[in-house]
């Protein structure tokens, strides 16, 4: 399994690959970006062999007003054709998650349901079982 996490906080990309290497079984790769136009940059040199998860933070830089640059980093993931089957799971504190997850067709966990493990877990096993 190939995952790729996208949060500007160093502490929730270290506490999403905790949980995701709680719950998922090796052989397991997480490669991390620390800003939309970094998920972008692992995103076309991992085109020839796609992720099967990406998790997204929606609040990063300011570069891609009035959009989240998570909601600029989802529609160029929506570009590449190599990603299509490819889950993709908004994790924010943004207030408007929901429609954000609605308008793209992907998945969404709040982070303040992120700390209850089991949750967050529950949502991850569920989306893995799609695979």
């Amino acid at each position: 399994m190939k995952i790729l996490i996208v949060d500007d906080s160093e502490k929730w990309v270290m506490y999403h690959e905790s949980a995701v290497r709680e719950i998922f079984k090796p052989p397991l790769r997480i490669d991390k970006a620390f800003s939309a136009k970094q998920g972008v940059e692992k995103l076309t040199s991992s085109v020839d062999e796609p992720y099967d998860f990406i998790f997204t933070d929606m609040q990063m830089e300011s570069d891609f007003l009035p959009l989240f640059a998570g909601e600029w980093f989802i529609k160029q993931i929506k570009f590449f054709k190599e990603y299509k089957n490819t889950k993709i799971i908004i994790i924010s504190a943004a207030s408007n998650i929901r429609s954000i997850a609605e308008k793209y067709s992907t998945d969404y966990i709040p982070k303040y349901k992120c700390k209850d493990l089991n949750e967050y877990c529950n949502k991850l096993l569920k989306e893995g079982q799609n695979l």
